[in-house]
């Protein structure tokens, strides 16, 4: 990086702010052109490598920098592995669209935001309500005056969506059924791991939306915790959607997108108000972005590959999938939100 960072930053998209260092409250600034964006998966710890230009500058000296006051993001929330980085993907085709997928400095603001007012916060309160708004202005930075940020964040900073929707802008809500969502996540090693790895955090934040446990970690099957984890993330969307008067919330399942793609991205674009034509809809749809696995492009994975793998995973799992089905409407008997929650997508059909 150059002296002129603060410059360049003031321009357009191509500093990302891309992590915050707590312990010396500095961000670093990483070099991203529109075809970095385009590529990123993630924009996380995982596009660092040693041919990224960064610099870390202090979050005070970088708040400072007078830019214009862009339109505010929109948003791509979704209740984890139901397409969200394909959609995201798909509309980031459109020349309109800077797509950004799962910033992680947006990831830390949330992380903050659930304990801002405890004592361990790193900021005070009224910090934290600034830097808020500094994360959402910067992000919101885009590379021509014609385009507009889309973020696609990652499941569990939907805690988030209440506040980044409380101004005007609009939102597309993933989803998919339960009796769909768990082979899913039971056919791949990688959802399996990571259900695990989070089903601790996600009974907590359940917990806090139900009042109380709606159930104890140690006593669920795998398959339960999944279904609590669908739980989980979809009564958080919920809540989100309840609280966002000044929003305009789509909400998609993904089985539906599937069944009719071209279709379903040409709804997901009007609503976001994107210039995309049936011819340039039916390309997307029939290109490389719906043959590929859109977290790591490198890998084949087609809707039919998709259909296989469910259909492996719902024969070898039948049982603990329909116990697991049953346990959730259990659940739903004992816990009004919950019930709430699965009615409300029902009505979406």
């Amino acid at each position: 990086m150059t002296n002129s960072w603060q410059n360049q930053f003031s321009q357009d998209a191509r500093l990302l702010t891309h992590l915050v260092d707590l312990l010396t409250d500095q961000v670093l600034l990483s070099h991203l052109t529109e075809d970095d964006y385009r590529k990123a998966s993630f924009l996380d710890q995982r596009i660092i490598t040693p041919q990224l230009r960064r610099q870390l500058v202090p979050w005070a000296e970088l708040s400072k920098i007078n830019q214009s006051q862009g339109a505010a993001p929109q948003y791509i929330f979704h209740i984890g592995h139901v397409g969200s980085t394909l959609l995201s993907r798909l509309l980031g085709e459109i020349d309109t669209v800077l797509a950004l997928r799962e910033p992680q400095l947006l990831r830390t603001l949330c992380e903050i935001s659930q304990i801002r007012y405890e004592p361990e916060s790193p900021w005070s309160p009224e910090v934290y309500e600034k830097r808020f708004s500094d994360t959402v202005h910067w992000l919101s930075r885009s590379f021509h005056p014609n385009q507009r940020v889309m973020i696609k964040a990652s499941s569990f900073v939907s805690e988030l969506a209440p506040q980044l929707l409380a101004m005007p802008t609009d939102a597309l809500f993933l989803y998919a059924p339960l009796d769909r969502y768990i082979p899913t996540i039971l056919a791949g090693e990688a959802s399996v791991q990571e259900t695990h790895l989070m089903a601790s955090a996600r009974l907590k934040r359940l917990t806090q939306h139900l009042g109380e446990p709606p159930a104890r970690l140690w006593e669920l099957s795998l398959a339960q915790r999944v279904a609590m984890s669908w739980m989980c993330e979809l009564v958080t969307l919920f809540i989100a959607q309840k609280t966002s008067q000044s929003a305009n919330v789509l909400w998609m399942d993904f089985e539906a997108f599937l069944n009719s793609p071209q279709d379903q991205l040409i709804t997901a674009a009007s609503h976001f108000s994107l210039d995309l034509s049936e011819q340039k809809a039916a390309e997307l749809v029939s290109g490389p972005i719906m043959s590929s696995y859109s977290k790591a492009p490198e890998h084949d994975y087609s809707p039919n590959l998709r259909q296989e793998l469910l259909a492996e995973a719902n024969q070898n799992h039948a049982a603990d999938i329909r116990a697991a089905i049953l346990w959730t409407e259990k659940i739903a008997t004992e816990f009004p939100l919950v019930a709430d929650a699965m009615q409300w997508i029902e009505t979406r059909k």
